[in-house]
């Protein structure tokens, strides 16, 4: 186990959905109106599952929790492509939002190598 908290991309991820909830805040739904709950919980769900993986004792465990974390990150990153097609969201706030979940999911793609491969944790 380990404290979740220490990782940089759980504070990138955090910060991220922070800016969703902000970003999305007072945006008009009744026309789409599940897409703002989905983005949220899609956006709440990375750093849930990479805080929910670190509570194991495995590292097969964490890194389960860091693939859904992947998972919950590509589902968000469509999301935020629908919302800027629909004019729910700013297209240079929506472009930024983007830009940070595709930085998120290269972070945790070197994670689930490193913890799958920890021979490449001596080497870095």
């Amino acid at each position: 186990m380990q404290d979740f908290t220490k990782l940089q991309v759980w504070r990138k991820s955090h910060e991220l959905t922070v800016s969703i909830y902000r970003a999305t805040h007072g945006v008009r739904t009744s026309a789409f109106p599940g897409l703002v709950p989905q983005i949220r919980r899609a956006a709440a769900s990375i750093p849930t599952n990479i805080a929910e993986g670190c509570g194991h004792a495995s590292a097969r465990e964490f890194s389960r929790f860091l693939q859904i974390a992947v998972a919950s990150a590509f589902e968000l990153e469509y999301h935020l492509i629908l919302a800027a097609e629909l004019s729910l969201l700013q297209r240079e706030a929506s472009a930024e939002l983007l830009a940070r979940v595709k930085e998120i999911k290269r972070m945790l793609t070197v994670l689930i190598q490193r913890v799958n491969n920890p021979r490449s944790l001596e080497r870095a």
